[in-house]
């Protein structure tokens, strides 16, 4: 008789731990899945930085590079072809031109969580920046001092 009541005790104990385990992997998952997203989102915030930067050094001041005087970038031209860039990838981030030859650009972006979201988790803000200088260049060495 006694063997038969510990058995009823012990009915949907399997049942809560399968509830639990199974609630424990989705969280898991949905961390990896997240996570991986977000790591991937700081990439691509990376790479728009890089390219804007590298799009925005590309405006030169013509006059005094074809006279083989100074290399300096063109600040007006080289803002608006960097923030450009960065409206047409679809993300906010800031120009700054520092020493006349030196492009910086910051990225903000956001990535919203796939899994995670459906407990609460709002969306990851990432970051990036870059920056891109010009060098002058003679016979294919640069003229600055290594």
């Amino acid at each position: 008789m006694r063997r038969l009541s510990d058995r009823r005790d012990e009915r949907g104990s399997i049942s809560i731990w399968m509830v639990t385990a199974s609630f424990v992997m989705m969280v898991l998952v949905g961390l990896a899945v997240d996570l991986g997203g977000q790591v991937h989102a700081k990439q691509r915030a990376d790479n728009i930085a890089a390219e804007a930067a590298r799009t925005g050094a590309q405006q030169v001041q013509a006059a005094p590079a074809i006279e083989g005087r100074y290399v300096s970038i063109d600040t007006a031209a080289a803002r608006a072809a960097a923030q450009q860039y960065l409206s047409a990838a679809g993300v906010v981030g800031t120009v700054k031109i520092t020493g006349g030859d030196t492009i910086v650009v910051d990225v903000t972006d956001t990535y919203s969580p796939k899994f995670l979201g459906s407990i609460g988790v709002g969306d990851l803000t990432v970051t990036a920046d870059a920056s891109a200088r010009l060098i002058r260049s003679l016979g294919g060495m640069n003229d600055e001092a290594t």
